[in-house]
């Protein structure tokens, strides 16, 4: 197909200069339309049903020994830590197991506690044996090589591990009890392993420029992922942060399109952050070629709000809004019932 914009032309034929995605970035006033396009044709090339894969999350606990500066968990105000017992996982995803759920993301804070970590194993190793067909995806920051091991020895098969911001300044100042060289030290330990893993920026926090969205595209290019995101940076109350700017909408979605040309074979979610500050954001989310939906039906409903991470107020779609984007968006879902 030809495109009339140069950018999306320079793009379709593979220029991956630092001017030319940084002009991508800022297409706006229409101009994007082309490089949404250009991103469902290269989805289209590597997934040629049109299928999104279908997640559900359970938030497994809040308990998190990062203090991340745009995260509301582990925040001055959090009023109750939770840590769901091995027995209640399993039971919850046998649950979600029944209603044919066949992809289940634990999701949890940075909990390094080999107590918690046991129980995950043993909760994993116990539903695998039940339910071999199913994909078990987790969501559990960094931990040493051996809790990995574990994890995945148990019968975890993927791995989200965001990175977040590739430049070193900026990581520090967003999250200044991690480290950058270490979580991508995990991320290559999580490879290495065997892992299908994720990794992924936030668009719009304080002190980002264009430059560092640049260089977090190059890096989600040059790791070896299975999936990549982005999300939208929320000033989140309750985290250091809740006065600082929300994110661009606009550049969320260019950056997610761009990712797709880039990465045409890996798997790529539509937030629901981006529900919150876009209106129809996970529709336009897969206008601009992403592939993967997250269902917030497996966490306890008594706990939904002590997991606030964006905001205490979060949207957690349910599985009526994917049946009406995904039939929008001329999708289908990898499950019968959805």
């Amino acid at each position: 197909m030809d495109f009339s914009n140069s950018t999306v032309r320079a793009l379709q034929n593979g220029d991956y200069s630092d001017q030319v995605l940084k002009e991508a970035l800022l297409l706006k006033d229409g101009e994007e339309q082309e490089l949404f396009e250009l991103a469902r044709i290269r989805r289209k090339e590597c997934f040629p049903d049109d299928r999104a894969q279908s997640r559900s999350v359970i938030e497994i606990s809040n308990i998190c020994r990062q203090r991340c500066r745009y995260c509301s968990i582990g925040g001055k105000d959090q009023k109750v830590n939770y840590t769901l017992s091995a027995r209640q996982m399993e039971l919850l995803m046998d649950y979600l197991c029944n209603k044919g759920r066949k992809v289940i993301l634990l999701q949890s804070g940075e909990n390094p506690s080999q107590a918690f970590i046991s129980d995950v194993v043993h909760a994993i190793s116990t539903t695998k044996e039940k339910h071999q067909d199913l994909r078990i995806i987790l969501c559990m920051g960094d931990l040493t090589t051996d809790d990995y091991k574990r994890l995945y020895d148990a019968g975890a098969t993927d791995y989200i591990l965001k990175f977040e911001a590739s430049n070193e300044e900026l990581f520090k100042y967003c999250k200044p009890n991690d480290d950058l060289e270490r979580r991508m030290g995990c991320i290559h330990d999580l490879v290495d392993i065997g892992y299908r893993v994720g990794s992924g920026n936030i668009v719009g926090l304080p002190r980002q420029t264009m430059d560092d969205l640049v260089s977090d595209l190059k890096l989600v290019h040059e790791l070896p992922l299975a999936m990549n995101s982005t999300t939208i940076f929320i000033p989140a109350e309750n985290s250091e942060f809740e006065n600082e700017p929300a994110g661009d909408g606009r550049l969320t979605l260019n950056m997610m399109a761009i990712m797709r040309i880039m990465n045409p074979h890996r798997l790529m979610p539509t937030t629901s952050s981006l529900e919150k500050m876009i209106p129809d954001g996970q529709y336009l989310g897969l206008m601009a070629g992403a592939n993967t939906v997250t269902m917030h039906d497996g966490t306890p409903e008594e706990l939904q709000e002590y997991f606030p991470i964006y905001s205490t107020h979060r949207v957690r779609p349910q599985i009526d809004h994917f049946r009406d984007i995904l039939k929008r968006a001329a999708m289908t879902a990898d499950i019968m019932n959805i």
